[in-house]
Parts: structure tokens; C-alpha cells; sequence
């Protein structure tokens, strides 16, 4: 093989790792910093994540001639979080509610028929999938020592991701859904599952003050709920004809591939610990 070939045959990691590292680090940093001093930075930072996830998601869909009504989403996801965070659930769900009615209505209200229909459920859709379930990180937050979950919420997460890679990376075989994501395999599973159900043990004991098997329970859960979101996320793109979402994070593609697996996981992370610490 030629140094030109070389140089273009595909890297096994099949994306810019050191991009990936590099901006994988600095969004852990900037979350430790919205998290160390008072709750409402890292608030802030959750609907400004969200708000530009919302925005990724209608230009995705606007290649199928999809038309999301961003304004309503993005001051309902903002009270969403805000409600969740300052009154509990069933301030999330209220405000979940009102912006459902508020998509459907500013849909209507610029027309009728049969593709204001499509769009004012393509408008739920975001609605539900992202500051909806979002909202359920501030519900963590919200808990006794709520930064603490939320850290120990997005290390699961990171580390589902991480164990995922590196295993699929160096052990993937076995392809789990090659028609959704062919480079998902079940040798990453496994790594996912491992790498999560170690940080589940060492937060269960020193930061939920719980029995080590409550660890295992919320790795194991982590490992499946985040896969599944991202399998989820897989399916809209793939129909969509996207690789990425979009490339506002280099090496990582765009902010909904990041939140993909987050978002899906939030609310089973949240009961399980509301439920048992």
C-alpha cells in the first residue's frame, strides 16, 4: 500500500479522535464549572444544549420538507427545564403540555391541512424527545445533593460511550443492528456494559451512599437505555440520509449526537434513584 493510500484508507475509529478527545474533555470541564458553585449555571447550560439540539433537529427535518415551529420549542423547552428544576414533575408536565398546544396552535395558525398536521406532530416529536426528557436531568438536579447525580448521571453516560467505542473499536465482530448502525456491535455492548456498571458501583458507594448493587443496577440500565437512544437516533438520521446531525462539535458531529443517548437514559437514571436512595 502507498503512503497516499494509506493516508486515505478510513481510520478503524472512523472518526477525528483527537478532535473527539479534545472536545470531549473541554464539555466536561465546562459542565464540572456550571455544577461547582450553584445549580443555575448548569441550568442555563442544559437549555442552551437543548435549544441547540432543537435547532440541529429542525434543519434535519427540513430536508423532508418538514417545518418544526422553532420559537415555540425553544421558550417551552426553556420553561420546561425552569419548571422542572424550581416545582418538580408536575410542573414539567404542565409545562410539557402548554408547549404541545403552543406547537400544534402557531402550526395552525399559519395554515391548515395535511402537511400542518405532519408538522405540528414532527413539532411534538421535539417537544417530547428532547427538553421534555431533558427535564427529567433537572428532576436529578433537583435531589439531595443534586450536582453530585447529575455528575455521577453524565459520567454513566460518557462512560457507556467510552467502554462502547474502545471495544467496538479493537473487538467488534458481531454487528447488532447493521441495517440501523452497522458499526454498533454486541463485543461494544459489552464494553459499555462494563465500563458503566464499574463508575454505577464507585458512585452508588461514595455518592449515593447505596448498597454496591444498586451500582450495578444503574450501569446496566445506563448501558441499555443509552444504546437505545442511540440506535433511536441512528433510525432518524439514517432515514433522513445524515451522518451526523450536525458540526457545531468536531469529532463528534452535532449537539443532538451528543444528547441522543442522554436524554433517553435521564428519566430511568432519575426513577431508580428517586425510587431506592
Amino acid at each position: 500500500m502507498s503512503p497516499v493510500d494509506a493516508q486515505r484508507r478510513p481510520s478503524r475509529a472512523g472518526r477525528n479522535l483527537p478532535a473527539a478527545v479534545a472536545v470531549g474533555l473541554g464539555l466536561l470541564l465546562l459542565l464540572a464549572a456550571s455544577l461547582w458553585f450553584r445549580p443555575e449555571p448548569f441550568v442555563a447550560f442544559a437549555v442552551l444544549a437543548q435549544s441547540a439540539a432543537l435547532w440541529e433537529l429542525r434543519v434535519a427535518f427540513a430536508r423532508r420538507a418538514i417545518q418544526i415551529p422553532l420559537t415555540p420549542l425553544l421558550v417551552g423547552g426553556a420553561g420546561m427545564a425552569v419548571s422542572a428544576y424550581a416545582a418538580g414533575p408536575e410542573a414539567l408536565l404542565v409545562a410539557f403540555m402548554l408547549t404541545v398546544g403552543a406547537v400544534v396552535v402557531w402550526r395552525v395558525l399559519d395554515g391548515s391541512g395535511p402537511r400542518a398536521l405532519r408538522d405540528a406532530a414532527a413539532g411534538v416529536f421535539a417537544a417530547t424527545y428532547l427538553p421534555f426528557m431533558a427535564g427529567f436531568v433537572m428532576l436529578i438536579l433537583d435531589q439531595p445533593d443534586g450536582e453530585l447525580r447529575v455528575a455521577l448521571f453524565v459520567l454513566l453516560a460518557v462512560a457507556n460511550d467510552v467502554g462502547g467505542y474502545a471495544s467496538g473499536v479493537f473487538f467488534g465482530r458481531h454487528p447488532m443492528a447493521p441495517s440501523v448502525s452497522p458499526k454498533k456491535s454486541w463485543e461494544g455492548l459489552a464494553g459499555s456494559v462494563a465500563l458503566t456498571t464499574t463508575v454505577g458501583i464507585v458512585g452508588a458507594l461514595f455518592v449515593l451512599d447505596a448498597p454496591w448493587w444498586l451500582g450495578i443496577g444503574l450501569g446496566v440500565l445506563t448501558a441499555v437505555t443509552a444504546t437505545a437512544g442511540d440506535l433511536a437516533e441512528s433510525l432518524i438520521k439514517r432515514d433522513l440520509d445524515l451522518k451526523d446531525m450536525g458540526s457545531l462539535l468536531p469529532g463528534h458531529g452535532g449537539v443532538l449526537d451528543r444528547l441522543d443517548s442522554l436524554v433517553v437514559t435521564a428519566p430511568f437514571v432519575y426513577l431508580v434513584m428517586a425510587a431506592t436512595v
